[in-house]
């Protein structure tokens, strides 16, 4: 009205009535409690109350516009963000090749990763610091758990080692070879542990490292044997630069990775096409009531 200066003319362009334009201005005017229309012989002018509303309304306007344009663009998912919680070896070594196919499906979705300890990364997920987490599987009431592969831990040793010629060990001779260990306080290590107890042996432990990759290199080096996850060690096999050493004796531990979030938590587009992709990826069947956030 402002523009054109005209009741009628505002109505045509806005596909309205003109007692529906009328209606409205003088609703937004009691809203005001103030006149923001004159009438002069040609038309409707501004009041000086209603040029100083104008630019305030413009803005108004706008902002409703973009909101709507920001709310398109989620359902869309021409943006979003995605936050997840993580294993520290699941971000390393599992979910960049997850992660290059969400990016590319959905390249305005903003992502974030936190890492931790298990504990920690249920923590994120019952404080709500994250959307989702993969980590090993874990058991509390208000979450809900999905498995999604299983992590075997696989014996390592550097090609040149006696036990690479053969591929295959015993678990005494194990023990009796130096071992690297990594992370003494992660659930690997004790998967590690518990191997030797249950056979009565206490291993030779040449070193203790904080990382899988620094545990690598040791080994490759020469200095010793390890226990590693086999999803880290995947470029060295296909390089030949460590050797998978069978042992012929002991059925050596796995770790079930799963996805895990809140219980009844409602679940963005961003996070519902982060499942579905995880859901075809492993071949693991989620129901749309999870998906949802309903279960």
């Amino acid at each position: 009205v402002a523009q054109l200066r005209s009741f009628s003319k505002a109505a045509d362009a806005l596909f309205l009535t003109q007692p529906s334009v009328t209606a409205r201005i003088q609703s937004l005017e009691r809203d005001l409690g103030e006149a923001l229309f004159e009438r002069n012989g040609r038309g409707v002018r501004l009041t000086e109350m209603g040029s100083t509303f104008l630019p305030y309304a413009r803005r108004a306007l706008k902002a409703l516009q973009e909101g709507r344009d920001a709310l398109d663009g989620m359902r869309n998912l021409d943006i979003g963000t995605l936050k997840l919680g993580s294993a520290l070896t699941v971000s390393t070594y599992v979910l960049p090749k997850i992660l290059k196919q969400y990016c590319s499906l959905y390249p305005g979705v903003e992502v974030t990763v936190q890492t931790g300890r298990s504990e920690q990364v249920l923590q994120m997920v019952l404080n709500d610091d994250v959307h989702c987490a993969l980590e090993r599987t874990v058991h509390h009431p208000e979450i809900v758990t999905i498995p999604l592969y299983e992590d075997d831990l696989v014996l390592v040793a550097s090609p040149e080692h006696r036990f690479a010629k053969a591929g295959l060990a015993k678990i005494e001779e194990v023990g009796r070879e130096p071992l690297i260990l990594f992370d003494r306080g992660s659930s690997y290590n004790q998967l590690i542990q518990g191997v030797f107890r249950q056979h009565g042996i206490v291993p030779h432990t040449l070193m203790e490292l904080d990382t899988i990759e620094a545990t690598k290199k040791m080994v490759e080096e020469g200095l010793g044997i390890a226990l590693l996850p086999k999803v880290s060690t995947e470029r060295e096999f296909a390089q030949k630069i460590l050797s998978p050493i069978a042992v012929s004796d002991a059925q050596l531990p796995r770790r079930q990775i799963s996805l895990i979030f809140r219980k009844n938590r409602k679940h963005t587009r961003s996070v519902h096409a982060f499942l579905t992709l995880l859901s075809e990826l492993y071949e693991v069947p989620i129901s749309e009531a999870v998906l949802s956030g309903v279960a």
